[in-house]
């Protein structure tokens, strides 16, 4: 039987619990998350979603600024603990929409949520598991999928934080596209640091049908 890749302990374990750490939702942080949602869910004007999912929130900034803009129903999966419990004990999200897992595993229905995102997620999705990843996004979503990514227009392996095994750059909106061809792209943008609180990111957002 091969090996589970290796991030899915990782991000499950005490490197994800670092990571965790490290990541302060300040005030600051989600502020500057909304002015970036702001404008992407502008990009949706006369069909806003309902419902959205993010893949991997963490300490949840992008649910947190999702929140304070529309009024959505949200949702997370996330596959660390300590991270799964900040978004109750903060009251990101209630406990019933805190889902434990990864993105290649998504224990919800056909089309459950209208917006499926990921955000910095798919860069460390093993190789092995990103086509199951997408096609699991894809599945969940009624209407949009929208993911921000670092890119690089061939697949790409990065040490990260002296590990070897967990950053993978890509062409993710390709991956996407490539793999379903009911989806139409909506727009596709650069976060730039200098003006962001974000870092480097290329975004794709997608309609479905």
């Amino acid at each position: 039987m091969a090996a589970e890749p290796k991030a899915l302990d990782a991000w499950s374990g005490e490197f994800g619990d670092r990571y965790t750490e490290r990541n302060v939702a300040s005030a600051d942080a989600v502020r500057g998350r909304a002015r970036v949602w702001g404008g992407l869910l502008g990009r949706m004007q006369g069909d806003m979603p309902r419902s959205a999912l993010e893949v991997g929130p963490n300490l949840g900034l992008n649910l947190r600024a999702l929140g304070q803009l529309a009024d959505i129903d949200l949702w997370g999966i996330e596959p660390n603990p300590a991270a799964r419990q900040k978004l109750v004990s903060d009251g990101v999200l209630p406990a019933e929409r805190v889902l434990e897992g990864f993105g290649h595993q998504i224990p919800l229905a056909d089309g459950a949520v209208d917006l499926v995102f990921t955000v910095g997620v798919l860069i460390h999705v093993d190789p092995s598991l990103l086509e199951k990843t997408v096609s699991e996004i894809h599945r969940v979503s009624a209407k949009y999928v929208l993911c921000a990514e670092y890119f690089s227009p061939r697949p790409e392996t990065i040490t990260y934080r002296g590990e070897e095994g967990l950053l993978f750059k890509n062409d993710f909106g390709s991956v996407l596209m490539d793999a379903h061809s009911d989806l139409t792209l909506v727009d596709c943008g650069f976060l730039w640091r200098r003006t962001t609180v974000m870092d480097d990111l290329t975004w794709w957002l997608f309609r479905k049908g």
